[in-house]
């Protein structure tokens, strides 16, 4: 009898252990795997906002469509200028030795900078890392600036649930309440169809 009253308390002292340890671990190991894969989403942001600069500097507005995004990137090109010559030399602008050079380069190779982007990865680009194939949720649009003048503007967004939802769910509707409570979108996002924002995503 007392042997069995032994092991029940041995087998509770290593149950009450393991609830302790996961008590303690679950919020870390959530927090680590989220600030991981929130590093993945905000680049694939990054790389959006940087195809919609693009495209607004030949639409002179931004689209809804990724379909459209896409194809521009991977199809149409944008006009760059060069001077041949200086301004600041009077006399060669005089003699007409100074002179300006229009020039085309694909969006695919200027849009993101100095990264390159390959044509699969330019596909992926409406696809939510770590989701099931969720979209971003893509608006644009024109806002009305304190200056009265209308300004085009997008917003992309990411819903923590669309690449946190395989996480643990009590940590996942932890961070949901205290976002609503700080009045913040609960998820990922970029820009703002409600205002003119410079394009900021909401972890900048």
């Amino acid at each position: 009898m007392k042997k069995a009253i032994q092991i029940v308390l041995g087998l509770g002292i290593i149950a009450l252990a393991f609830v302790i340890y996961k008590q303690v671990m679950t919020p870390l190991e959530f927090r680590a795997e989220r600030e991981r894969r929130e590093k993945v989403v905000i680049e694939r942001l990054k790389n959006i906002r940087e195809a919609q600069r693009a495209f607004k500097k030949v639409h002179m507005r931004y689209t809804s469509s990724f379909d459209t995004l896409i194809n521009f990137v991977l199809n149409d090109s944008l006009e760059y200028e060069k001077i041949i010559g200086s301004e600041d030399d009077s006399a060669a602008v005089a003699k007409g030795l100074v002179r300006r050079e229009k020039f085309m380069i694909a969006a695919i190779d200027t849009a993101f900078g100095a990264k390159k982007l390959t044509h699969e990865e330019i596909k992926q680009l409406p696809f939510i890392p770590f989701s099931n194939n969720e979209k971003f949720i893509m608006g644009a649009g024109q806002v009305n600036t304190a200056a009265d003048v209308m300004v085009p503007v997008f917003e992309v967004k990411a819903p923590y649930k669309t690449f946190l939802g395989d996480l643990d769910r009590q940590e996942l509707l932890n961070l949901l309440d205290e976002r609503k409570a700080m009045e913040k979108y609960k998820g990922l996002k970029v820009g703002a169809l409600d205002q003119a924002t410079n394009d900021v995503g909401n972890w900048e």
